[in-house]
């Protein structure tokens, strides 16, 4: 054990005087923060929630990413030289890379600093292919690439992917050129490859740690996983080895903006050594950890807005002195409960199925949601694209409003009957219970109580499965959850990020509930063909939309509004509306 701690001191020590390296980052210098859920792990291809994606966002380099202070988001190149060459109608994309970015060092490189070059892409994207590794993001890449899905199609036949076969759409034509050809034109392309979980992975690593890959994450990117307590702790480190990358993005002219400017300009990125993320699922244990100073950022639990926050939502004067600061904005994410479409109870597409759905969404009490449980600190979802992202429509209003009147009629005109004790029936007489997943906070049982008082008020009897986030998300996509309160962030500042949510072939992998109406397909399939500013897009933006609703797919909750608390030592922050590893561009000065 001792002989490999040094043979690693030895790699790394290499590793630095072999390469380019900006030594930015002070090891003094350090940043605390917490999640509210569990990370799952740490595997590109393989895990799609939140907090594992800020993680593997700040390990791996993608071929591009977005420029921290442009509003609307703006693509702007990170390991490619440069914006891609397109051709043949948008159908081809020639990819240059940069020279001289390294993995950080590991024992799968046999002890030598190992490049970064295009066939490391070509891995990448084809392990997204792989059944086996039975990604949650295998949609972004189906029915793209020339010859991907007759290789995967191949692989289910014989158990095994050939990565050494060459796909046409996937290919390095030297060291450091990528090709991409599509199997038609794509306008969302660029934001896929901007994604977070297409970050490059290296073969050799694969191949060392196998189906263990979730713990031992190698990239190129600005920061190294150092320790890893599963749902309690996660220990970065800055990559000593990282490219000479330098904050050099221009301000928006608002004070916000020309003072984070001032507090960034020329510096190297990244500038923080060390980040301690801590599973803090409680928000009265964050709210608390914050207020010790144990956490130099809180995205502020609604519980405790009053506590922060007067009447006009400004900080309070104890806050002030404190030298705390407050980011205010509308997150670019909606939360929604799904309906399991598979399941015998609310699935199907039977008029009576689409009218209990319908009667439990209009059932719902949002209004109280964003009220009581959510403290104000949200805004009603209209649509399933939020406010800040390509194809959110202002003036669109939901057919599913809380109406529990309406929902009670519809109920009656179906069938389901009250019984002696109050609570419906199904149509043929069986009893009719509502089973929703949820999990062990404090927050999670307001909302359950939420869900329990509005269907009383319609005759519903409900029931609530405590388990934990992994777990639950996993019966999610095995589709083996009656119901479920979700939530999704923009991947990318399009309305093609949410939309896919419910489109039928991605059930399994993003599309939790399930849903799967040919009519929707359709529509979505179309989308995809046409230019992102295309107005034909946005009329079946919104037609896809209505259709959702007239099936009753989704309990459409809410859009957060962000107050994060940042206290006086922390530089830079402004929250981008895509990237969610902000501590990249962040920095810390010393403080007490």
């Amino acid at each position: 054990m001792r002989s490999g701690v040094r043979g690693l001191a030895a790699i790394l020590a290499l590793f630095i005087a072999t390469t380019a390296t900006a030594l930015a980052a002070d090891p003094a210098k350090v940043l605390r923060i917490a999640f509210p859920a569990a990370e799952t792990g740490f595997d590109p291809a393989r895990v799609s929630d939140l907090y594992s994606g800020v993680v593997i966002e700040a390990i791996f380099d993608t071929l591009y990413t977005y420029d921290y202070m442009a509003r609307p988001a703006k693509i702007v190149p990170d390991t490619a030289d440069g914006m891609p060459e397109v051709s043949d109608g948008g159908r081809t994309y020639l990819i240059h890379l940069k020279h001289g970015i390294y993995f950080t060092p590991d024992p799968a490189f046999g002890g030598k600093p190992r490049e970064l070059t295009a066939e490391d892409y070509v891995y990448s994207l084809k392990r997204f292919a792989d059944p086996a590794n039975r990604s949650p993001w295998a949609f972004l890449i189906a029915d793209r690439f020339e010859g991907l899905d007759r290789q995967t199609e191949e692989a289910k036949k014989t158990g095994k992917f050939d990565y050494d076969a060459t796909v046409p759409g996937i290919v390095a034509l030297d060291k450091y050129t990528l090709r991409l050809k599509l199997t038609h034109p794509d306008y969302l392309l660029p934001y896929t490859l901007a994604h977070s979980s297409f970050g490059a992975v290296a073969r050799e690593v694969v191949d060392k740690y196998a189906q263990d890959l979730n713990a031992h994450p190698v990239g190129t990117g600005p920061y190294m996983l150092k320790e890893w307590q599963r749902a309690a702790k996660i220990v970065l480190e800055a990559n000593p080895g990282y490219r000479k990358v330098v904050w050099n993005f221009q301000p928006e002219d608002n004070p916000w903006d020309r003072q984070v400017a001032a507090e960034m300009k020329g510096k190297t990125i990244p500038q923080i050594g060390r980040v301690e993320i801590s599973i803090i699922e409680e928000n009265q244990s964050r709210w608390l950890a914050f207020r010790k100073k144990q956490l130099d950022l809180l995205a502020l639990p609604a519980t405790f807005r009053a506590e922060a926050l007067d009447s006009s939502n400004r900080l309070k004067p104890a806050f002030v002195k404190d030298g705390v600061k407050l980011y205010r904005a509308i997150d670019p994410s909606v939360s929604y409960a799904f309906f399991n479409f598979r399941d015998p109870l609310v699935g199907g597409f039977s008029k009576e199925k689409i009218a209990l759905r319908r009667a439990v969404i209009m059932g719902y009490d949002l209004p109280e949601e964003i009220r009581v449980v959510d403290k104000g600190q949200a805004v009603q979802a209209q649509m399933p694209i939020p406010y800040g992202v390509v194809g959110y429509d202002p003036d669109y209003r939901s057919i599913n409003q809380y109406d529990p009147v309406l929902a009670n009629e519809l109920l009656d005109y179906y069938g389901y009957e009250k019984g002696a004790d109050g609570y419906r029936t199904l149509p043929d007489g069986k009893p009719l219970t509502l089973q929703m997943a949820t999990g062990t906070t404090a927050a999670d049982r307001e909302r359950d109580e939420l869900w329990l008082k509005s269907m009383n008020a319609i005759g519903i009897r409900m029931e609530f499965q405590q388990g934990q986030f992994p777990d639950e998300l996993k019966a999610a996509k095995a589709c083996k959850l009656m119901m479920w309160d979700a939530a999704w962030s923009a991947d990318y500042p399009d309305g093609d990020d949410f939309l896919q949510l419910l489109y039928g072939p991605n059930t399994g992998q993003s599309n939790n509930g399930c849903y799967q109406s040919k009519a929707y397909d359709a529509l979505y399939e179309r989308s995809r063909l046409l230019p992102i500013d295309s107005i034909e897009r946005q009329h079946l933006f919104l037609d896809m939309t209505r259709q959702m609703e007239v099936d009753g797919a989704w309990v459409l909750q809410t859009s957060p509004e962000r107050n994060e608390l940042i206290r006086p030592w922390v530089l830079g922050y402004k929250k981008h509306p895509i990237l969610n590893a902000d501590f990249v561009y962040l920095d810390v000065e010393a403080h007490k």
